[in-house]
């Protein structure tokens, strides 16, 4: 399985990871209210941090016990959301 754009395949392929920065922390809380919104809708929910400007994903689906087709669309979403 290839990773979206900008996204890197770690821990043997078990996760999709992705850091995102932003101008400030306000930029990045509402992005990540956007991310927010979309993964309920999705019923899909990523792992992050968030440190001032700066949001870490790691996207993997626990229970297939890797990577599945649903990380890699909400990656892509993420990466509309990002702009």
């Amino acid at each position: 399985m290839d990773a979206p754009e900008g996204w890197t395949l770690e821990d043997g392929g078990k996760a999709l990871v992705r850091t995102f920065k932003f101008k400030d922390f306000s930029e990045a809380f509402g992005f990540l209210s956007r991310v927010a919104l979309h993964a309920e809708k999705a019923d899909h929910h990523p792992e992050f941090t968030s440190v001032w400007n700066r949001v870490d994903f790691r996207l993997t689906s626990h229970d297939a016990g890797g990577v599945t087709d649903r990380d890699v669309a909400l990656a892509e979403a993420i990466n509309r959301l990002a702009g």
